[in-house]
């Protein structure tokens, strides 16, 4: 029964990390599209209506990257130590630009001569943040030097070719989700401002995420082989992939403001299937699976009672509840 309830564990807390990261990227991943495309346009009053939009959801949305800490170093220690060896300058990077957009977005509303200059801040912190989450992911791809349980690469491994085709792709992405917040959230001319940028971006989506598949099938990278054997493993996310893109077309043509997000969405899931499936169990493709890297069983079980009956509800009804209360269009400023 023991050896039963540990396992258990090991796979409640593998889905608690899986769905926290799918949150973040989904929450996180609008709100820093939209700092992208803040810096895109010129005009101010566009510039302050975008910001209203993400004001009071974006220090929320990264509640998950809290929680995706949290999880990695209770439930999977070996593994919070080795991403961090390996990712320690992305990951200083990433929480730099997050702390940088904060402080530019309450700066440049108390700033006049200098505003543009915070401006600059939120847009580049955005990015930033954006390009070294891709990247990261990439090197995952790619896979990671691991000798006995410890990483053994260098500080500049992660930034591959490939990685940079990554991170440039999650750029993409990311400014996707954004414009597709915008269209549900504006009115007048930046709704049909964002619906441009909207089409714009999923082509640009789209080119990256099939460089990045033929980039991995050329290089005969290790998830290749598990393609081979086991077809569904594409076939499935590919199949959702195709309605993301049908889906977001479809309420581009028709304006249709509401089907836009939850279709771009729809592509962020598909791409995440396929890479739960083509690496599932392992959390270190190749090198550690799920239960060889957990916690003892004693912590598990203890961080079960504690963070996973808890402060993971809690933290799901606030998501909910704050997304509910700022439901539908966003006013603007004056009003």
């Amino acid at each position: 029964m023991e050896t039963i309830w540990q396992f258990d564990l090991v796979h409640f807390w593998a889905a608690a990390l899986a769905f926290s990261i799918l949150m973040y990227v989904l929450l996180d991943g609008f709100d820093l599209g939209v700092g992208m495309l803040f810096g895109i346009s010129g005009d101010a009053g566009m510039r302050d209506r975008m910001l209203s939009t993400i004001a009071p959801v974006w220090d929320g949305n990264e509640t998950w990257l809290v929680v995706i800490g949290t999880v990695l170093f209770g439930a999977f220690p070996v593994v919070y130590a080795i991403f961090l060896s390996a990712f320690y300058l992305p990951v200083a990077l990433l929480l730099g630009a997050l702390i940088l957009r904060g402080v530019s977005m309450e700066f440049r509303g108390r700033s006049t001569q200098r505003r543009w200059l915070w401006n600059l801040g939120f847009s580049g912190g955005s990015f930033a943040a954006a390009f070294v989450q891709g990247a990261a992911v990439g090197a995952l791809v790619k896979g990671i030097d691991i000798d006995n349980g410890q990483y053994v690469g260098g500080p500049w491994d992660w930034l591959s070719p490939f990685a940079v085709v990554c991170g440039l792709g999650l750029v993409a992405g990311y400014a996707l989700l954004g414009a597709a917040w915008l269209v549900a959230k504006t009115q007048d001319h930046l709704r049909e401002w964002s619906y441009r940028w909207l089409l714009r971006l999923l082509v640009t989506s789209a080119i990256f995420i099939a460089i990045s598949f033929a980039w991995t099938l050329l290089a005969g990278l290790d998830i290749t082989a598990r393609w081979s054997g086991q077809p569904m493993l594409v076939l499935v996310p590919a199949g959702l992939f195709l309605i993301g893109i049908a889906g977001t077309v479809w309420s581009w043509r028709v304006r249709a403001d509401r089907l836009a997000y939850p279709m771009t969405a729809l592509i962020f899931l598909a791409a995440f299937t396929a890479f739960l499936l083509s690496f599932w169990p392992w959390i270190l493709p190749g090198d550690l699976r799920f239960d060889q890297a957990a916690a003892p069983p004693a912590s598990l079980e203890f961080m079960f009672y504690g963070a996973g009956i808890i402060v993971l509800p809690i933290v799901v009804l606030y998501t909910v509840g704050v997304y509910w209360i700022f439901r539908g269009k966003s006013r603007p400023l004056s009003e």
